[in-house]
């Protein structure tokens, strides 16, 4: 593999489930959330500072919002403010509650689509019991709801391509690893004609998900210790390895949007020198596109 394509370790950073990067362009640093931690992450690649907060809840995805954050958590939405090197914790305030279809479920993954309304995806805490409880959400207009008659367990693998025109969604767990596609109605703001994209990877589970500028579905492949790159055909023409045994999700960011960042699991059983729970960064020889913010 071309040296530009092997993926480097940022800072010394380790997280228990890193998830839902996000780059700022303003501030051209990722945000990242370890979702059992409970925090908040920011790293500024120019000049190696990371900085973390805590949450009030296990935050499963994040997306830009004015000059804040919008966290998808346990019982809900939430407002964060703009965060600063040296802040406390910032102070969460719910935006709308979720009706989630039983006790010990939270938010997992999610974005916005390039309108700016925010989607994301609920499961049940007890993952091996395979519950399909998690239900799809679409908060737009300061109002939530779920619109698809989805029963997910572990909902994941959101994009939406560079038109707007197609949405992508993963159900990653054990007994489904699908990746649908859908098209999207992007005056309405609904997914429709969902039909599967990959069936199965070819090693490991589906999980978090980019798209570049080409159009092209980025999905990491969990327990695997691969991300995979699918045309928008659905055929896959690369397969990238990592240093880590569960990739988590992946996001496009740098000056240039060239880079491709990518977040992991820590398992427990872990050795001291491994790699497992690191934020990675790798040049795949693309760009990606602006992830675009939540719009009220």
């Amino acid at each position: 593999m071309d040296a530009s394509r092997q993926a480097e370790r940022l800072g010394d950073m380790l997280c228990e489930v890193g998830e839902s990067p996000v780059w700022h362009p303003a501030e051209q640093a990722l945000y990242w959330t370890d979702i059992p931690a409970r925090r908040l992450w920011r790293y500024h690649p120019s000049s190696g500072q990371a900085r973390q907060w805590a949450l009030p809840e296990m935050a499963g995805c994040i997306a830009m919002r004015g000059d804040g954050w919008l966290a998808a958590m346990e019982s809900g939405l939430y407002a964060l403010p703009a965060l600063a090197p040296g802040q406390p914790a910032p102070a969460a305030t719910l935006l709308a509650r979720a009706t989630h279809a039983e006790p010990a479920m939270r938010f997992n993954d999610g974005r916005c689509d390039r309108q700016g309304r925010f989607w994301a995806g609920t499961m049940a805490l007890d993952m091996a019991r395979g519950r399909d409880s998690g239900r799809l959400y679409r908060y737009a207009g300061g109002r939530l709801d779920a619109p698809l008659p989805l029963a997910l367990v572990v909902p994941n693998g959101m994009a939406f391509s560079p038109d707007g025109r197609t949405m992508y969604l993963s159900d990653s767990h054990p007994d489904r690893q699908t990746v649908w596609a859908f098209d999207y109605d992007v005056d309405a703001g609904l997914p429709h004609r969902r039909r599967v994209f990959i069936d199965r990877l070819p090693a490991g589970r589906p999980d978090g998900a980019a798209v570049d500028q080409d159009g092209c579905y980025w999905i990491c492949g969990n327990d695997a210790g691969v991300v995979y790159r699918y045309t928008p055909d659905g055929r896959l023409d690369r397969s990238l390895p990592l240093p880590v045994a569960k990739p988590a999700m992946c996001a496009f960011g740098g000056p240039g949007l060239d880079t491709l960042f990518i977040t992991s699991i820590r398992p427990p059983a872990a050795a001291d020198d491994a790699l497992d729970g690191a934020v990675l960064a790798l040049r795949p020889g693309t760009r990606g596109l602006e992830e675009p913010a939540y719009l009220d």
